[in-house]
C-alpha cells in the first residue's frame, strides 16, 4: 500500500476515511528536523549551509514511516499547501533518504489540497507533482534569516542589557509598534471641546435631535467651542431665536458586503466578536480544516473557486430567496503579490452546512465556523439599500443652524446574515427621523451643551496589531499568530482586557534595538525583506544572494557593538528615553535632579529580573526610586526614599524600605562595616506602609527552626520564599538540596508544629519521582481513540493541562477545561509530542 504522510493524526484520520484501505496514512507530527540551537547551525562561509537535526521526539515517527515503506516503497507527501507544508515534505524526503529508507528509484510524489474533502483529496491524488524547490528555498531563506538574527542578536542583548531574553527578525519590529503606540499615549495631552445638541419638536408633536453646525453665521469646526463659557453662549444664541426647517434632503445609499475571510481578517474579526487571540483562532480553524469543514486557513487570498461561488448562490437562493442574490456573482481580487500565500479564501467546504447541521460539540469551533459560514454567504449576497436624510434647521438671521441626520434600511440584503465588526466606535446616525417638512417651525424642547476631550490613540489589540502588520507588509499569514504570541511569551508584552501593553523589558529592548540596530527594526526594511523572500518563492531571486547581502551588513552591525559597555548602553537609553522618562518641569528646573537629596542625578537602572526603575546616582546614600516611566505614573508611597523607621529593638533601629525587588524590613543601617544588614522581604498581601514593629521583628527572626526530623535528625525550617511560605528539610535554608514543602498560609511559618511539619515533608518526599501524578483530575475524556490509554484534564501547579501516557500538554491561556473535547486534547497532545525537546509517546492500542 502506498504510504501517505500528513502533519497531524487528526488530518490522517480524516484522509484515511476518504482513501480507504488501499493506502497507509501516517502523521509526521509537524516538522521532523530543525536547526540545533547552537553556533554553526547555519554557516555563512559555506553558502549558508545548514546542519539539520532530527528531534528526539520525531525519530519514532520517522521510523514508523520508514517501516511502512518497507512493505510498499511508494511515498506520497500530502502536507499542507503552503511554504511550511512544502518544507515538511522536503525534510521528510531528505531524512528518509539519509537513513536509506528511500532508494533512488522509490517513487516520491507531492499532492496538495486546499480542503480536506473527498472530492478535493481524490482530485489531488490524481494530480501529483514534485516538491516545489522555490517554496523550499523560500523556507530555507526565512529559517536561516531567523536563525542568524536570533542567534547573533540575542547574545548582544544578554550581554549589554541585563534581563533581556531574545530578539527576532519580525518579533522585534512588532514589539516596536506596541512600544511606540504606548509612548504616543503617554505624551498625549487631551484637548477640551464642546458640542451643543437640541431636542426639537415638529408641529405634529414628534421629537428629533439636531446638533449645532453654524454659530455667528460661520460653520463650526471641532474646536470652535473650546470651553463651558463658550458653550453657554452658544446655548443662549439658540434659545434666543426661533428656528425653521431650511431644507430636507433624502438620498439613496447602499452598502456592499465585505470580502470572504483570509487569515488576517479572520483573526481580526474573531478578536472583535469573541475576544479570541490570534493563536487561539488559528488552533480552532486548524481543527475545523482537519475535520473537513473549512478550506485551508493560512492564506492571503480572498477569491473563491467558481464552483464554490455557484454553491453559495444556490444556498442563498434556497435560504433567503432570489431577491437576496445579485444579478451576477461577486468577484474579489487577491491583494497578495505572493501567490504562495494566496490560496483560496477561508470558506466552508459545503455552503449548505450551517453550524447546527455539523453537530460540533466544541463551543468555540461552533462560533468560528458560524462566523466563516455567514461571512462567506454574505460575500455573495445583494447589497443593502438605505435612505439617508439630512435636515437643516436655522434661524431667520442665519446666525444659528443645526443639522439632524437619520437613516432607514429599505432592503437589508447581506445585513440579514452578517455585519463586520469595528475596531473603533462608529459615529453614524442610523436612527429614523419623523416626518419633517421644509418651512415648518422647529420648537425647542431642550438645548444641551456637552463636554468632550480628545482621546489618545488606542492601544493595539491582537486584531488591530495584525491589521497594522499587514498594512506595513510585516509578517505573513503563516507567522502572524506566532509573532504576536512570542512577544507575550517572552514577557515583553502583556495583554489586559484584550489590549496589549509593553512591559519595562519590552521598552528597553526596543530602545536598544532602535538605537544600535535601527535599520533592522525599521518597518520599510522589514517589509522590503519580506518582498524579497516572496520573490524567492516566485522563483525571481536566488535565496543565497538575499542571505549574502543581508549577512554582510548585519554582521558589521553586530561587530560594532562588541566594545559597548553596559553603562554606556544604559546612558544612551537614558538619553533616547529622556523625553519620556524625564519630561520638562513646568518651573524650568532640571527634571533629572533627585527630588529626595537634591544632589544626585536620576537615571534608569535595570534589575536582574529584567525590569527597570528610576534611581538616584548617590545610591546607597540616597535610596530614592520611582517606577520606570514619567513622574507621577505611580501612586504616592507612604514609605519615603530613605525608608520608614518602625522603632528600636535594643540598640538596633528597625526599618521598612521600598527596594527594587519589592518592600523589605531591615535591622540597623548600611555602614562601611555592615554593608548588608539583616533583611527580610515583606510578604505579598501585607501592606508595607502598615507593617508594625512587631511584624517586622517576626519577619527578621526567619528562617524559624521548627525542629529536627525524627528519622534523620536533620533540621526542618519554616521560611518565606519568592513563591510564598514553605518548609525546608536541610541543614540550612541556603542549602540547595533537601526537601521543600509548601505551607498554606503565611501565619503557618510561625505556627506550624513538628507533627504537621514532618507529615508535610514526608508526603513531599514520597511524591518525588511521580511528577504530576498527584495532580487533581478535572475531567476524564476517555481512551485515546488512536493509540489507547486514558486522556484527562489535570489541575497542575502552573495551570490545567492534558495528560496522556508520558505527554503533558498545557491548555492555551483562557481555555475552559470543562469545554475541552477529545479532538482538542488530541491536537494538544500531538503538538506537544512534536515540539522540540519534549517526550511524547504513541502506543499501540491493546488488543
Amino acid at each position: 500500500m502506498p504510504v501517505v504522510v500528513v502533519e497531524s493524526p487528526a488530518k490522517a484520520k480524516t484522509i484515511n476515511n476518504y482513501l480507504g484501505s488501499d493506502y497507509t496514512v501516517l502523521a509526521s507530527y509537524g516538522h521532523v528536523r530543525d536547526l540545533p540551537s547552537k553556533d554553526g547551525s547555519v554557516d555563512p562561509d559555506d553558502d549558508f549551509g545548514m546542519k539539520w537535526e532530527v528531534g528526539s521526539d520525531s525519530k519514532k515517527h520517522v521510523k514508523a514511516i520508514a517501516d511502512a515503506l518497507r512493505d510498499d516503497p511508494v511515498l506520497i507527501l500530502a502536507t499542507d499547501p503552503d511554504r511550511e507544508g512544502e518544507a515538511i515534505s522536503w525534510h521528510l524526503e531528505e531524512t528518509l533518504r539519509n537513513r536509506k529508507a528511500l532508494k533512488k528509484d522509490t517513487p516520491v510524489s507531492r499532492v496538495v489540497f486546499n480542503a480536506i474533502t473527498k472530492s478535493a483529496v481524490t482530485e489531488a491524488m490524481s494530480n501529483p507533482r514534485e516538491i516545489d524547490r522555490d517554496l523550499v528555498e523560500a523556507y530555507l531563506a526565512r529559517r536561516a534569516l531567523d536563525y542568524l538574527v536570533g542567534f547573533n542578536l540575542s547574545p548582544v542583548l544578554w550581554r549589554k542589557l541585563p534581563g533581556a531574553r531574545s530578539a527576532g527578525r519580525v518579533q522585534s519590529v512588532c514589539l516596536r509598534l506596541i512600544v511606540e503606540r504606548e509612548m504616543e499615549i503617554e505624551v498625549f495631552r487631551a484637548r477640551e471641546y464642546w458640542t451643543v445638541k437640541a431636542l426639537l419638536t415638529t408641529p405634529r408633536g414628534q421629537e428629533y435631535e439636531a446638533r449645532l453646525t453654524v454659530l455667528g453665521g460661520a460653520k463650526l469646526d471641532k474646536f470652535d467651542i473650546p470651553n463651558e463659557a463658550a458653550a453657554e453662549l452658544a446655548v443662549q444664541a439658540i434659545n434666543s431665536r426661533d428656528l425653521t426647517v431650511k431644507s430636507v434632503e433624502a438620498k439613496p445609499a447602499s452598502r456592499n458586503p465585505s470580502a470572504p475571510f483570509m487569515t488576517s481578517t479572520l483573526q481580526q474579526e474573531a478578536s472583535r466578536k469573541f475576544g479570541f487571540g490570534a493563536r487561539q483562532t488559528m488552533q480552532i480553524a486548524q481543527r475545523l480544516y482537519e475535520a473537513g469543514h473549512i478550506t485551508y486557513m493560512r492564506t492571503d487570498g480572498i477569491d473563491m473557486a467558481p464552483e464554490a461561488v455557484m454553491a453559495a448562490r444556490d444556498a442563498i437562493k434556497e435560504r433567503y430567496g432570489e431577491s437576496y442574490l445579485p444579478d451576477s456573482p461577486r468577484m474579489y481580487k487577491n491583494k497578495a503579490k505572493n501567490a504562495q500565500e494566496a490560496h483560496e479564501c477561508i470558506r466552508p467546504t459545503r455552503m449548505t452546512a450551517d453550524p447546527a447541521s455539523l453537530g460540533l460539540r466544541d463551543a468555540d469551533q461552533t462560533k468560528l465556523y458560524d462566523l466563516i459560514w455567514k461571512r462567506t454567504l454574505a460575500s455573495q449576497m445583494a447589497g443593502a439599500r438605505l435612505e439617508r436624510t439630512t435636515v437643516d434647521v436655522g434661524s431667520g438671521d442665519g446666525q444659528v443652524e443645526l443639522r439632524a441626520t437619520g437613516q432607514v434600511v429599505l432592503f437589508d440584503g447581506f445585513m440579514r446574515v452578517y455585519e463586520e465588526g469595528r475596531d473603533d466606535v462608529a459615529d453614524e446616525d442610523d436612527k429614523r427621523l419623523p416626518q419633517i417638512m421644509q418651512g415648518e417651525a422647529a420648537a425647542k424642547s431642550s438645548v444641551t451643551p456637552e463636554q468632550h476631550f480628545t482621546q489618545p490613540p488606542p492601544r493595539y489589540t491582537e486584531a488591530t496589531l495584525v491589521k497594522r502588520m499587514e498594512e506595513l507588509g510585516i509578517g505573513r499569514p503563516s507567522t502572524y499568530a506566532s509573532i504576536v504570541t512570542t512577544i507575550q511569551d517572552r514577557g515583553y508584552v502583556r495583554k489586559e482586557k484584550n489590549r496589549l501593553f509593553p512591559e519595562d523589558k519590552g521598552r528597553l529592548v526596543t530602545a536598544f534595538l532602535v538605537n544600535y540596530f535601527r535599520r533592522y527594526v525599521g518597518y520599510d526594511f522589514t517589509a522590503k525583506l519580506e518582498d524579497e523572500l516572496d520573490d524567492i518563492t516566485a522563483g525571481d531571486r536566488d535565496w543565497q544572494d538575499v542571505l549574502s547581502r543581508f549577512w554582510r551588513d548585519f554582521k558589521a552591525a553586530i561587530e560594532e557593538t562588541s566594545e559597548l559597555r553596559i553603562t554606556e548602553v544604559l546612558e544612551k537609553i537614558n538619553e533616547v528615553l529622556e523625553p519620556h522618562l524625564f519630561p520638562p518641569n513646568e518651573d524650568g528646573s532640571d527634571p533629572r535632579l533627585c527630588p529626595n537629596c537634591g544632589e544626585g542625578r536620576l537615571s534608569m537602572r535595570t534589575a536582574r529580573s529584567g525590569g527597570a526603575f528610576i534611581g538616584c546616582s548617590r545610591y546607597p546614600d540616597c535610596r530614592y526610586t520611582r517606577a520606570f516611566g514619567p513622574p507621577g505614573t505611580e501612586p504616592e508611597s507612604a514609605i519615603p526614599p530613605e525608608g520608614k523607621l518602625l522603632g528600636q529593638d535594643g540598640s538596633d533601629k528597625i526599618w521598612v524600605h521600598k527596594g527594587r525587588f519589592g518592600p523589605y524590613v531591615q535591622r540597623g543601617e548600611v555602614t562601611e562595616e555592615v554593608k548588608k544588614p539583616p533583611r527580610q522581604s515583606v510578604p505579598e498581601g501585607w501592606d508595607p506602609a502598615e507593617v508594625s514593629l512587631e511584624q517586622a521583628l517576626k519577619l527578621l527572626e526567619l528562617p524559624r527552626l521548627v525542629g529536627r526530623h525524627p528519622a534523620d535528625d536533620v533540621p526542618i525550617w519554616a521560611n518565606l520564599g519568592r513563591y510564598g511560605p514553605y518548609l525546608k528539610h536541610a541543614e540550612s535554608t541556603s542549602f540547595k538540596g533537601g526537601t521543600n514543602a509548601n505551607l498554606e498560609s503565611i501565619d503557618e511559618v510561625w505556627e506550624v508544629g513538628m507533627n504537621r511539619a514532618v507529615q508535610l515533608i514526608d508526603e513531599k518526599a514520597a511524591s518525588r519521582g511521580r511528577g504530576r501524578g498527584q495532580a487533581k483530575t478535572l475531567k476524564d475524556l476517555g481512551e485515546h481513540p488512536e493509540s489507547g490509554g486514558p486522556v484527562a484534564i489535570m489541575d497542575g501547579k502552573y495551570g490545567p493541562y492534558v495528560k496522556w501516557d508520558k505527554v503533558n500538554a498545557t491548555l492555551p491561556k483562557d481555555t475552559d477545561p470543562d469545554k475541552v473535547t477529545m479532538d482538542m486534547a488530541i491536537e494538544l497532545i500531538a503538538a506537544k509530542a512534536a515540539s522540540k525537546g519534549k517526550r511524547g509517546g504513541r502506543r499501540k492500542k491493546a488488543g
